[in-house]
């Protein structure tokens, strides 16, 4: 299991849509439970939960993975 935190000058929905994008999209993950500052994920075994908090100088994003880590470490490099 990883998790990791980091802070990106991209806004709150930029973000969401950058996370659903890449897990969804690009790696084949079923989101399983989505509210507006939360969005899980499944497949293969594993899952990565996102916890968006917006803010003063942009947004913090919290993301735990199991089975994912890879994937996780290469979307915190991409937002941040």
């Amino acid at each position: 299991m990883l998790k990791l935190e980091v802070k990106t000058r991209l806004p709150e929905e930029q973000v969401k849509q950058r996370i659903t994008a890449f897990f969804r999209d690009g790696n084949g993950l079923n989101i399983t439970a989505e509210a507006p500052d939360c969005l899980s994920f499944e497949g293969g075994g594993g899952y990565v939960t996102v916890t968006i908090c917006r803010e003063a100088n942009g947004t913090r994003v919290e993301l735990e993975t199991r089975e994912w880590e890879e994937q996780v470490k290469q979307f915190a490099r991409d937002v941040s």
